[in-house]
């Protein structure tokens, strides 16, 4: 992993990608949400592919700003960049655009985690949960 990395995605606004649809406001435009989910995928497809067999990366934190609105029907490409490196820890500038201008933009982290030991301490803690919950 290095600084520099980049990945992107894509989508056109639809009807289910508004913040009525997924309960995050009334007016018919691309929600907060599927704005921060694309930032996420965007950062992902950054390194995905770059990952040690039995290695995922996942978000521990997420700092966006949405300026501006984006109606259904426009598409809205969304990017990542690697900015630094620190041991496991990847940090991302993100920013997203539609058509007419940029709609957001931030910063990102993500640590590199060993799937088989994470799903090892998600078990515990659904089992820890189920005792406390007796």
């Amino acid at each position: 992993m290095k600084p520099g990395l980049h990945g992107s995605t894509e989508i056109m606004v639809g009807t289910r990608d508004t913040a009525p649809h997924v309960g995050s406001g009334k007016i018919k435009v691309l929600a907060t949400p599927v704005l921060v989910m694309l930032l996420e995928e965007a950062a992902l497809n950054a390194v995905e592919g770059l990952l040690p067999a039995g290695h995922q990366t996942v978000g521990t934190r997420l700092d966006v700003s949405h300026t501006a609105a984006t109606p259904v029907g426009m598409r809205v490409v969304a990017h990542a960049e690697v900015i630094k490196v620190d041991g496991r820890k990847l940090t991302f500038r993100v920013w997203a655009e539609d058509a007419v201008e940029r709609i957001g933009e931030g910063s990102h982290e993500r640590i590199i985690v060993n799937v088989e030991r994470f799903d090892i301490r998600t078990q515990a803690k659904v089992a820890n949960a189920d005792i406390k919950n007796s």
